[in-house]
């Protein structure tokens, strides 16, 4: 903990880089000269980063992959066609997806192929949900709360999947509604254990800070789930992607500032983050 001018700054006990993440950045590094397919993960300055000393680039395009490229598959997963497109072309493919992701596009498949309804709760413009989506192979349908699933025409057996950044009593109100409504659902905790910790963390701090500020990538989905639980607990939350976003005027009469980041976001951001509040505060 540290103090300023009487005010504190307090870190969550739990924040920033996951396992998949951290995963994810020693295979890019490993692999110097090769490109992500798709932003490998939601943090910018990370990845320029990755570009500037490894010479690791991004290509939004699959088929401009050639034979005999390296294409690095971003942690959120890509759609199970463009996988395999890739391979037959001779691209040589460097998998960096997720486990905890990898896991659900398993389920998709097995469950969708045992002839039960797989139903998605998530953002279905997400990377990670297009391609567990693709793995279902007589489809899903993807729902973004209780209202989502009420009009669908599902079989007597739902397979029920969360997409792995998302809120457990979200995802609890959709069992709920399913569960009495149906012959059998099987309810798959998908959710991955440090969306969990993060969460239970910043709900923590929320609750006894005067000002909370979330760092991470403005389309990171877990760092905008960590903003809502911040927001609903502290007022004056502010999600913000680095220093330059720190406002002098936020800390006027606040005694505790706490801070948290998405799974995306590097220690070297979030320390970025702590000396222009100092600095400012001098």
């Amino acid at each position: 903990m540290q103090e300023k001018n009487r005010m504190k700054i307090e870190l969550a006990e739990n924040y920033g880089f996951c396992f998949g993440v951290k995963r994810a950045i020693k295979i890019a590094e490993e692999n110097t000269n090769a490109a992500t397919y798709g932003p490998l993960i939601h943090n910018s300055k990370e990845i320029q980063r990755l570009e500037k000393d490894f010479k690791v680039g991004l290509v939004d395009d699959f088929t401009t992959f050639k034979a005999g490229d390296k294409a690095i598959v971003r942690t959120h997963g890509i759609v199970k066609e463009e996988l395999e497109a890739l391979k037959r072309s001779g691209v040589d493919v460097v998998d960096a997806t997720c486990p905890f992701v990898t896991k659900p596009q398993e389920i998709a498949q097995e469950m969708s192929e045992k002839g039960y309804s797989v139903v998605i709760f998530g953002d279905e413009k997400h990377p990670e949900i297009k391609g567990v989506k693709s793995y279902a192979t007589h489809g899903a349908i993807v729902v973004g709360s209780v209202a989502d699933v009420k009009n669908l025409k599902l079989h007597e057996r739902v397979a029920l999947i969360a997409q792995t950044t998302r809120k457990v009593e979200d995802y609890m109100q959709i069992a709920n509604y399913l569960i009495p409504r149906h012959k059998e659902v099987r309810v798959f905790n998908t959710i991955c254990n440090a969306t969990f910790e993060n969460q239970e963390a910043i709900r923590a701090l929320a609750k006894k800070a005067d000002i909370m500020l979330i760092i991470g990538g403005k389309n990171s989905s877990n760092t905008k789930q960590l903003f809502s639980i911040s927001k609903e607990n502290c007022a004056d939350s502010y999600h913000i992607e680095d220093e330059s976003e720190v406002d002098i005027d936020w800390f006027d009469g606040k005694k505790l500032c706490g801070i948290s980041a998405g799974a995306s976001t590097p220690d070297w951001i979030i320390q970025n983050v702590i000396h222009a509040i100092e600095s400012k505060l001098k």
